[in-house]
Order: C-alpha cells, then structure tokens, then sequence
C-alpha cells in the first residue's frame, strides 16, 4: 500500500513529503513492533539500548555521557532509565575512584542473562521486519538514510 493509501488522501503528494511521511510512519512501526518484543521481559526499547551499550563495553565502565552520546533515541531520559535498570539489578553504578564526582555503570550478570535471552527474539523480529528487501536494497537503503543525516 502507498503512503497515499495509507494516509487516506486523495491528493498527489510531493515526493519529498511522501518521504518524510514514509520515514516517520516507518519508524513508528518499527518501534511499536521491536517495543512489543522487550515488553514480555519488563523493559523498554531505551532500557534494552542502554544494557547493549553497557554490554558493549566488555567490562569497562560507562558514564552517563557515554551512554547517552551512543543511545538510538536521544529524547530519552537516560538517568531515569539507568535508575530503573539498577532497581531491576540488571545494573550496577559504582563511584570511580579516580573521580569520586564521577558514577560509572556496569552491565549486571543479571543484565547479560536477560540480554543472551532477549537476543535471539530481537533478531527474529528484526529479520521479520526486513524480509521483503534484499541485502543489496538493505545496504542501499542504508547509504541512503546515512545521507539524509549527514
């Protein structure tokens, strides 16, 4: 169905507003579907986010900055989230002893497990998601979506 259809409008739009649409409609989608994934396992997209930066990390510690430069969605309330992932103990803040002004966060083993469990329904998701595009339409729709925030 086309973006028209989709929308209900009879009126031919621009292609360039048809884009835009395309791309906030599908990032909507997106989200909704990969938020319906984690749900099941009590944490949010920008919660999961935050535990895969921390992962990432292999054992180092990560500030706040660190991991709010590195989040998908950058509207996100990155204190709250990491309040919420320490209650959960999938977390750990310690201070840094080299700055004790500075908080350091850790990926929990409690974190990991629900990560390795999390993983494999991600990816399924996510292959489902793309499924009707080749790797060669991936990769171009890739370029093209780097272009576009450049």
């Amino acid at each position: 169905m086309n973006i028209e259809e989709r929308i209900k409008t009879s009126v031919k739009l621009p292609e360039n507003k048809k884009l835009l649409i395309n791309l906030l409609m599908t990032t909507n989608e997106v989200s909704t579907t990969m938020a319906l994934v984690v749900k099941p396992f009590g944490i949010s997209m920008q919660q999961f986010n935050v535990l895969r930066i921390l992962r990432g990390q292999k054992g180092k510690p990560a500030n706040l900055s660190t991991i709010q430069d590195r989040m998908v969605s950058k509207m996100s309330n990155t204190t709250r989230l990491v309040d919420k992932l320490v209650e959960k103990d999938f977390v750990e803040r310690q201070i840094c002893e080299a700055n004790r002004r500075k908080i350091e966060m850790f990926i929990t083993k409690k974190g990991l497990a629900l990560l390795e469990e999390i993983d494999p329904k991600v990816d399924k998701s996510e292959q489902s998601i793309l499924q009707g595009l080749s790797s060669s339409e991936i990769k171009t729709l890739n370029n093209l979506l780097d272009k576009i925030r450049e």
